[in-house]
């Protein structure tokens, strides 16, 4: 757990509650924000391959993550929880937020290496259409789910929408 926990600080993310567990299932289905479940931050490991360890955010925080990535402060400002979490071992984030230059909603999740931070998908989307890249998601256990159709790779254009999800392929 511990490399969640150094993935959390050297990203600049600040922890509100203690790292938690859940079935995975439960996590990717919830889109509100994540219950705080103790107030320090504990190491907590996932009990199976069916489990996620979790932290819950200060919501400025990851503003202030979108800011020093993206060198344009204030174009994306996050309009849903961000999800920051292990899986299987490997560490993610996935971040919702408004992109204020292009007038629409942003979903970008990134996976956590030994060599740094790789943007694994990218979702932007209105009502009338959406744009998707996801080349590098097939390596993952992950989906984006769009229109309730799970997508796994590909960049294009479908339809709009007006969420997307990253869940279980």
């Amino acid at each position: 757990m511990s490399n969640l926990r150094n993935f959390l600080i050297g990203a600049g993310i600040v922890t509100v509650g203690a790292i938690g567990t859940k079935k995975a299932i439960d996590y990717f289905q919830n889109r509100q924000e994540e219950q705080v479940r103790e107030q320090s931050l504990g190491d907590a490991q996932p009990k199976s391959e069916q489990e996620v360890a979790y932290a819950v955010v200060e919501a400025n925080s990851v503003q202030g993550f979108l800011d020093k990535s993206f060198g344009n402060p204030g174009r994306y400002v996050p309009n849903r929880p961000a999800k920051i979490f292990d899986y299987q071992g490997k560490q993610y984030m996935v971040i919702w937020a408004k992109d204020n230059q292009l007038q629409k909603n942003q979903m970008l999740a990134f996976l956590y290496t030994e060599k740094g931070r790789n943007l694994i998908a990218s979702v932007g989307y209105t009502t009338q259409k959406t744009d998707y890249n996801l080349q590098e998601l097939n390596t993952t256990p992950f989906a984006v789910k769009i229109n309730e159709k799970k997508l796994t790779s590909g960049k294009a254009e479908t339809q709009g929408t007006e969420n997307v999800d990253f869940v279980l392929a």
